[in-house]
């Protein structure tokens, strides 16, 4: 099972930003990447995805035009560039990869068998 590791949480004052890194231990351009994120007492929801074929992308709405997924394939990284952050998006962040996965409008847990343990990301002022 591929191993992931994210990167690059923190605490970021609101409208702030942060860009949150996912590493693997294998050819991450083979996997659909998924964000995900868990808020204390909430479940873990869908924040953006992108396909193996690095061709589609998709965001919850509660991010969109705020957040941007890309992959960094020279690093063999996906990134997920966030932007005008909320109180309401602090939450512990995760990635998911399913291999020759692709991204599904409703990003479910279920479409993704590889997780990593999480970066936490804090705003607050």
């Amino acid at each position: 099972q591929l191993q992931l590791v994210e990167s690059g949480g923190g605490l970021v004052q609101p409208g702030g930003s942060l860009r949150l890194s996912c590493a693997a231990s294998g050819f991450l351009l083979d996997y659909g990447v998924g964000w995900f994120r868990q808020a204390p007492g909430k479940e873990r929801e869908g924040v953006a995805c992108i396909s193996s074929s690095g061709g589609s992308t998709n965001y919850a709405d509660s991010v969109k035009g705020r957040f941007t997924i890309s992959r960094d394939n020279a690093k063999n990284t996906v990134q997920l560039q966030m932007n005008h952050l909320l109180p309401e998006d602090t939450a512990v962040y995760y990635c998911a990869a399913e291999y020759l996965g692709g991204c599904p409008r409703r990003i479910a847990m279920q479409h993704f068998d590889s997780w990593g343990q999480g970066t936490q990301v804090t705003v607050s002022s």
